[in-house]
């Protein structure tokens, strides 16, 4: 078996998230239809990723793996006669390419370093939020990937209430309870910066996320950068540790997954075997490095996965 792994692109819109449903169209589903199709697969393809999409969220950088039989990628050699692995590897980009919709793209196939897990050798997810409190609305050629605020947003405002929600929480109040998962994260990162066009960009980073957590983060803040609420209140409801009405989950087009970070070669099995062990509420802060759950849940999904 050889282990590949690809980086990816894709815009969300029309896609119902990551993960593979009968009946549906998702990145998931077509990448592995696609890989099937190209490498004469007898079984199935099986994706890892580095972190689970909802419907709408947009990924620039996101990361999977997947496990084939060493034979399967002579099927790239064609008339050629055999190919060196590079060539197969580029092969498969291409032909890729020409598979798949316009919506979703491998743009880098390469066999992974020993070791690395796209899921569990990750040190970070970086997700940008973007969002236009222009007067007129969004630019109609960026509609798809900039949510519109209808109040004007306040930048200091915005970035006061986000620095109360920097470290290692517990995320409950901004959190989907899933049943025995833990809602322990560090968030690593969150600011906003505006660009030269206004709109308004937020950067969050953190070791992984729970289900709805950037979304209901983004929510918060926006809350307190309209003036609907103070900006001490993204810190309180964070406090109190308990999902609040007043959090409003943020339309999920306008984030996307930017960028997934991993150790140096040598380190990504270390890494993998780390993001293993169970992190509680009792644990001190970890910082070098961030942990996340392992314990399965019941739908098979790792607790630690990033859902967005």
């Amino acid at each position: 078996m050889v282990r590949l792994r690809l980086d990816l692109a894709y815009d969300g819109t029309d896609f119902s998230g990551w993960a593979r449903q009968p009946g549906r169209r998702t990145v998931q589903g077509e990448i592995e239809e696609a890989l099937g199709r190209i490498l004469r697969l007898g079984e199935p393809a099986l994706l890892t990723v580095a972190g689970r999409t909802d419907a709408g969220v947009h990924a620039r950088g996101q990361v999977a793996h997947v496990d084939l039989p060493d034979a399967a990628l002579a099927e790239l050699d064609g008339n050629r006669g055999p190919l060196c692995v590079d060539e197969r590897l580029s092969a498969l980009v291409r032909r890729l390419g020409g598979v798949m919709g316009p919506d979703a793209r491998v743009y880098r196939v390469s066999v992974a370093p020993e070791g690395f897990d796209a899921r569990f050798s990750a040190m970070f997810r970086r997700y940008a939020y973007r969002v236009s409190d222009a007067v007129g609305g969004v630019d109609p050629l960026r509609r798809r990937e900039v949510v519109w605020h209808n109040r004007p947003l306040d930048f200091d405002a915005l970035n006061a209430a986000a620095a109360r929600l920097i470290g290692e929480h517990d995320f409950a109040a901004f959190c989907k309870k899933r049943e025995g998962a833990t809602t322990i994260r560090e968030l690593q990162r969150l600011d906003w910066a505006r660009e030269p066009d206004g709109v308004l960009v937020a950067t969050v980073v953190a070791d992984a996320f729970c289900h709805s957590m950037v979304r209901a983060l983004i929510g918060s803040l926006l809350a307190a950068g309209d003036g609907r609420r103070p900006v001490e209140w993204p810190g309180e409801v964070l406090t109190r540790a308990v999902r609040d009405s007043g959090v409003h989950v943020a339309p999920a087009h306008g984030l996307c997954l930017e960028e997934v970070g991993y150790p140096a070669d040598e380190e990504l099995a270390a890494r993998a075997l780390a993001t293993r062990r169970v992190r509680t509420v009792t644990d001190p802060p970890v910082m070098d490095p961030p942990v996340m759950d392992p314990r399965p849940h019941p739908d098979g999904r790792p607790l630690g996965e990033s859902f967005f």
